[in-house]
């Protein structure tokens, strides 16, 4: 079992840039494919960005696509996401989440483990 710590939400302007990290403990990450998803209030929790174990395939919800960025450190035990040219639709909490599918993945239910969120608001 793994557990998962989001950091590097915040408030930042349209336009601007955050990075979120994902620190794993209790296994290792390079046993799992790796996503990020963002939810809002009243809404269904979204797929943002998913990578598989070695890194080498990325998946990117149209929505982000040519912004976001989904990397790992397997040294570090960590999962980044850079996320640029923010909007204001880019608000939500965002949570780290690992899947023990050897493919990359985007649904929900194809997630094990689950961080508890970072808060990103991007004001207008």
């Amino acid at each position: 079992q793994v557990q998962l710590v989001e950091s590097g939400g915040g408030l930042v302007q349209a336009g601007g840039s955050l990075k979120l990290s994902c620190a794993a403990s209790g296994r290792t990450v390079t046993s799992y494919t790796m996503g990020w998803f963002r939810q809002v209030p009243g809404k269904a929790r979204e797929f943002v960005a998913s990578i598989t174990r070695s890194g080498g395939t990325t998946y990117y919800a149209d929505s982000v696509k040519g912004r976001f960025t989904i990397s790992r450190d397997n040294a570090k035990n960590t999962v980044y996401l850079q996320m640029n040219s923010l909007e204001p639709e880019d608000t939500a909490v965002y949570y780290c989440a690992a899947s023990q599918s050897v493919v990359v993945v985007k649904q929900v239910y194809e997630f094990d483990y689950w961080g508890q969120g970072t808060q990103v608001t991007v004001s207008s």
